[in-house]
């Protein structure tokens, strides 16, 4: 029996000399997922459909240059904090801190040189059960706008039963906002678009968005709405449905409020199923929400190993807390404190149905 494996080559450098180097994480049982340590990106994820044949089911590229551009975050890490912060600003123990504006009027993910723009120290290992990347970053105070000097560890660990766990763990000097997340784009066909895979969410609410992409504060309800995906539904079945929500996003771009039991439970968030292929992804995580995003702004502007990314060529499930948390009171609270530990799990469970 082939036993899990880490290799690793020269990805490519970046403009000021750093060398990035590639992990490929291989299970032993047919499936593999390539990372870089430039922005911890999953540059790629090849699993089986129901008859064994392997594709790549994430979107990325070979080469740096388009993760250095306009790339919306393909595979990429994400922080400090995922997600929309309202006119990049907020209060915290009565000072305002000013971030980044980098998606006018907000900011977004971490700024213009967030945790996906940077280089990240990486340790590989592999154990009896799985093949694993540790990475780890250094984020000092002031990065971006964000107070407190915060110590970033993920580890990536792929497992023989095609799981993809992600652990985050963070700790800081000073009290400071954190919403860490994974921005892979998942395309389970390999190709073409997402309109015909189906969908599941476990989330009774949204938080609806005004024009700018930044919640209301609001919990909508989704029950027999256009957002009810709690029995399974193509994703494209009401995406262009006429609600003012949609019109907003162009399409689904929202955060969607799980059902807990309690704080920080591991549950199973969310279920594809690409019908034609078979392959199946489940998404766990502990966190309390998790933003579905459907692709509505890729343009085909980006190809990459003979697919054009075109509008709606790939979704992401990010797990997170609620966008805009440090301007919410009534959101679940995103502050880490000296003596603290942040932790968190999400889990990409792949399987096929037959």
């Amino acid at each position: 029996m082939a036993t899990a494996s880490v290799t690793q080559r020269y990805f490519d450098t970046t403009p000021t000399g750093e060398v990035v180097t590639l992990f490929c994480l291989d299970n032993g049982k047919g499936m593999s997922v390539d990372i870089i340590n430039f922005g911890g990106i999953i540059t790629s994820i090849r699993v089986p459909d129901r008859d064994g044949q392997l594709a790549d089911v994430a979107l990325g590229f070979d080469t740096l240059e388009p993760y250095l551009g306009a790339a919306p975050y393909f595979g990429a890490l994400i922080g400090r904090f995922g997600n929309r912060i309202a006119d990049g600003r907020f209060e915290l123990d009565g000072q305002v801190f000013q971030l980044d504006v980098n998606n006018a009027p907000n900011h977004l993910h971490g700024g213009v040189t967030g945790f996906d723009k940077v280089i990240w120290y990486p340790t590989p290992f592999v154990t009896e059960d799985d093949a694993g990347l540790k990475l780890f970053y250094f984020s000092r105070n002031g990065d971006q706008g964000y107070p407190g000097n915060l110590q970033v560890t993920v580890t990536y660990r792929l497992s023989r039963n095609n799981e993809l766990l992600v652990d985050y763990h963070a700790t800081t000097d000073a009290a400071t906002p954190i919403n860490l997340t994974q921005h892979s784009y998942f395309n389970l066909s390999g190709a073409g678009d997402i309109l015909g895979h189906e969908m599941w969410i476990d989330a009774d609410a949204i938080t609806p968005v005004n024009a700018n992409l930044i919640p209301t504060g609001e919990l909508m309800p989704v029950a027999g709405s256009v957002f009810d995906f709690k029995s399974p539904k193509p994703v494209g079945q009401d995406i262009d449905a006429d609600h003012e929500q949609l019109a907003f996003a162009g399409g689904y771009d929202h955060n969607y409020v799980l059902k807990k039991p309690q704080h920080g439970l591991l549950t199973l968030a969310a279920r594809v199923t690409e019908p034609v292929s078979g392959r199946v992804l489940e998404v766990l995580t502990e966190e309390p929400a998790v933003q579905f995003y459907a692709g509505n702004f890729l343009d085909g502007s980006l190809a990459a190993r003979g697919n054009v990314y075109s509008r709606r060529s790939g979704l992401c499930l990010e797990p997170q807390h609620f966008p805009d948390s440090p301007n919410q009171p009534n959101f679940p609270s995103v502050i880490l404190q000296p003596g603290d530990e942040y932790t968190t799990r999400t889990i990409f469970r792949f399987s096929v149905d037959a």
